[in-house]
């Protein structure tokens, strides 16, 4: 290979990488509404419409029968050729269903006090949640506690 085509082949994947870089360096923050993604037919369909899934406390009028602990569940998904938007969806709905997941194996029937948790950095809300979004990947961070509802 010749000395100029070297250097020129050299710049380009400097550059190329750097893109990249730059690329999956962004991390935006959305607030995204809970409800919206809830509604969607992506959640009602693979949600298990058995287990309560309640952001920011309990579902009105409802108490704890039991208590089978608290956990987190940090989601990332590819958003390559998604919005932020979508991509943001996906993450949830990953988050939540390793919710139901734990709701299934500690023996409750909900998930209470749900709070986007990224980076371990509480916020609460009954309305939204906290997705960011980069380049390539999005992600969704959750904490919340496995019960039993009362009767």
């Amino acid at each position: 290979m010749k000395k100029g085509m070297l250097t020129t082949t050299a710049l380009a994947l400097t550059l190329g990488l750097l893109a990249a870089g730059n690329a999956q360096a962004r991390d935006t923050k959305l607030m995204l509404s809970i409800a919206e993604a809830m509604n969607s037919a992506d959640f009602q369909e693979k949600l298990d419409s058995t287990i309560t899934f309640s952001f920011g406390g309990l579902p009105a009028g409802k108490s704890i029968g039991e208590r089978h602990g608290n956990y987190t569940s940090n989601k990332k998904t590819n958003a390559f050729g998604k919005s932020d938007q979508e991509a943001c969806r996906w993450a949830l709905l990953s988050a939540l269903l390793s919710f139901q997941d734990r709701v299934r194996s500690e023996g409750g029937n909900a998930v209470v006090n749900l709070e986007s948790y990224y980076k371990a950095n509480p916020m609460i809300s009954t309305t939204e949640y906290e997705c960011h979004a980069g380049g390539v990947i999005a992600g969704v961070a959750l904490r919340g506690d496995v019960v039993t509802l009362a009767p």
